[in-house]
């Protein structure tokens, strides 16, 4: 499913593409909400400079396809909680130039949430929000450029009313 976004004061728009592919996740209405707010608040934050009819592809997916992208795309044989794959150069008849698919595990962020004590829905945000940033550029290689991630995905999540994920 297509959704169009609009940043505040902003006229551009974003298309969200979701697709569930595997694992067990909510009802694809309440990932389609939560990645709205989690893609709408970060536009609104982050203030990209995006052509419009830009686009981003979220696949929700299981460990056993996200251990083997991982392996695919960074060389590393293990599943993990989120990738962001960033896009090849436009194709044709698209909706806009794409940005890239964020990808999501669900068992690995199920284990992370009952973990760390988090509700499910506040820690899949915040890994949509993360993804996000990564293919707008931002990255957390470097301690100065973790500080500013880090710093935006604090204010993002402030914004959507969810606890800063890296309060001590």
């Amino acid at each position: 499913m297509i959704v169009a976004l609009r940043a505040a004061g902003d006229s551009r728009e974003i298309a969200v593409d979701i697709l569930v592919a595997a694992g067990a996740w909510p009802p694809r209405t309440k990932l389609r909400q939560l990645a709205e707010r989690a893609v709408a608040a970060t536009l609104e934050r982050a203030c990209p400079d995006l052509d419009s009819g830009s686009e981003v592809s979220i696949l929700f997916t299981d460990d056993a396809e996200m251990r083997g992208l991982n392996r695919r795309y960074r060389g590393k044989d293990k599943a993990t909680n989120v990738l962001s794959l960033p896009a090849a150069p436009p194709v044709v008849g698209r909706l806009g130039p794409p940005l890239g698919d964020i990808v999501l595990a669900s068992e690995t962020i199920r284990e992370e949430a009952t973990d760390q004590d988090l509700a499910f829905g506040d820690h899949l945000t915040h890994l949509i929000v993360h993804g996000f940033l990564h293919l707008l550029g931002h990255d957390h290689e470097e301690e100065a450029e973790a500080l500013v991630m880090e710093g935006l995905e604090t204010a993002i999540l402030n914004d959507l009313g969810i606890a800063d994920p890296y309060a001590a």
